[in-house]
């Protein structure tokens, strides 16, 4: 088109740019959007205007990049077949990477004992910034090395995340391009103030947190966050992240050969937290591992003697075959949560197992998914009361109470993702009790296994036992409580107090 300026329109199309010299894009007035046919007659039209000496409607054409994926050359990586294992059981890693997401842009951090940050498989991904020694007040997260390596698991984990790829150093981390840094906090006294400056380090420049640590894993204990590290978390998953949330992942525990539950740490067990379990090379659920209802979802890890472990970077610039326990799986898991922010970094965090959660996790469909996440709405929380009055335990205590989910209000929740028992309760032997939550649509949550060494006569105090089991579920209708002595002896208590909580 001759002599038209890009304000000009044309038999009723508007042009909307000049492609360059007397070239220009033009849009009819009646097409809102890409038609499924051409438009013959404005075609024809427009080649009868003076002023136009050539008009062709634009089609959309197919392009596919040319860039190959070549498979990591690191001399480990065959052995990393938690990440690529042909026609078996992996994670689907290599899926992720063949899309071309390998972490880049994402910065993870592990609340650990320290990250060797010189080690020639990390420090091209180290991120200073991501990095902090709470414990010795200093910016240097180095660990304290000792003639036993006890400060070795931070730096296992970190390689599992982020290990360089194609340097010629041990194995690759699952997202290999992601920035990695680490905060030094167990190498000391462990306090709230100490864990609240770790959960809560650098907020607006770290994305995820990975913690592969908690109370005891031995059958007896419930502890949990105190005041300061519960508000650290309130805050990451409200502030962080420029407001879309900061991402904690966390080890579910080792405590399966004490009969340990993972509701009884306060760390798995929140809503704040992504619970990682762990599967064996054979997809067997491990001898470590806790079964509950906050699991959220599971990655490989160690097994038995004759199944394969976990490759990984390890103390004094050295590589190790034999990273193990779902300390090994939380990494895995940030790591591909890594790949699926760089898919969309917009966005956040749906049948159930106790040992499992969700199943096993999926790199490349986790990416695929990512890459149309829509993001949900603000948080809702319909609290309810469902007790009255103290009630005797007995051997076997149940609360039958309809809710409402709050219709009417603006809490009213429609889906579940969480869902939290608050409960107060006295009992003689606590390890005798098993509780159940059974949901509206039927859904049976085991809120605690019975735990043998559990002889504590101290009940729990207001402790929010976590299921993640009625994901999508609608809570209106009526909820059911299970209290329970497993043990058929005489054991006496009582529930003073039970708060439903549905998110």
């Amino acid at each position: 088109v001759k002599s038209l300026s890009v304000s000009q329109n044309l038999m009723g199309c508007v042009v909307l740019q000049q492609v360059f010299g007397d070239y220009y894009h033009f849009r009819h007035r009646t097409v809102v959007k890409r038609s499924l046919s051409d438009h013959r007659g404005t075609h024809v039209r427009l080649q009868r205007e003076p002023k136009v000496s050539w008009a062709e409607q634009q089609v959309v054409k197919r392009r596919k990049k040319r860039d190959v994926f070549t498979e990591p050359s690191d001399p480990k990586f065959r052995d990393q077949w938690y990440l690529y294992n042909g026609n078996r059981r992996d994670l689907n890693a290599k899926g992720a990477w063949e899309l071309g997401y390998t972490g880049k842009g994402v910065v993870v951090s592990i609340l650990d004992d320290g990250i060797e940050k010189n080690h020639p498989d990390l420090k091209q991904n180290y991120d200073p910034d991501a990095s902090y020694d709470v414990n010795d007040g200093d910016p240097d997260p180095q660990p304290r090395y000792t003639q036993l390596n006890d400060n070795r698991h931070g730096t296992r984990c970190a390689g599992e995340v982020a290990a360089v790829a194609n340097n010629g150093i041990c194995g690759v981390g699952v997202a290999y391009n992601a920035k990695i840094g680490g905060v030094r906090m167990l190498d000391g006294e462990v306090t709230d103030v100490v864990e609240a400056q770790s959960l809560s380090l650098n907020p607006q420049h770290i994305h995820i947190y990975s913690a592969s640590w908690g109370p005891e894993d031995d059958g007896k204990t419930v502890d949990g966050p105190a005041k300061l590290a519960k508000e650290a978390f309130l805050r990451g998953v409200t502030e962080g992240r420029g407001g879309l949330g900061s991402i904690f992942v966390w080890a579910s525990g080792n405590g399966g050969r004490e009969k340990d539950s993972c509701n009884c740490d306060g760390y798995t067990n929140s809503i704040y937290t992504l619970s990682i379990s762990s599967s064996t090379q054979n997809g067997n659920v491990p001898w470590y591992s806790e079964a509950c209802s906050s699991t959220l979802a599971t990655t490989y890890s160690s097994g038995n003697l004759n199944e394969k472990q976990i490759v990984t970077t390890d103390l004094k610039s050295k590589c190790t075959d034999s990273h193990t326990g779902t300390s090994a799986s939380a990494p895995l898991a940030a790591g591909i949560i890594a790949l699926a922010l760089e898919a969309n970094v917009s966005m956040w965090r749906a049948e159930m197992s106790h040992s499992y959660g969700y199943g096993l996790l999926d790199a490349s469909a986790i990416v695929a998914l990512a890459k149309t996440w829509t993001s949900v709405g603000p948080q809702r929380k319909c609290v309810l009361s469902m007790v009255s009055e103290p009630r005797n335990i007995g051997s076997h205590l149940v609360i039958n109470k309809s809710a409402d989910a709050c219709i009417g209000t603006a809490n009213h929740v429609s889906t579940l993702e969480h869902v939290q028992a608050q409960l107060t309760l006295s009992y003689n032997r606590r390890g005798n009790l098993a509780i159940h939550l059974i949901s509206p649509m039927g859904t049976r949550s085991t809120l605690l296994a019975p735990r043998p060494h559990d002889y504590s006569s101290e009940g729990f105090n207001d402790w929010a036992f976590m299921t993640t089991h009625s994901w999508d579920e609608n809570p209106s209708g009526t909820w059911i409580l299970e209290i329970e002595n497993v043990a058929g002896a005489s054991d006496y208590g009582e529930l003073s107090y039970f708060l439903l909580q549905n998110i």
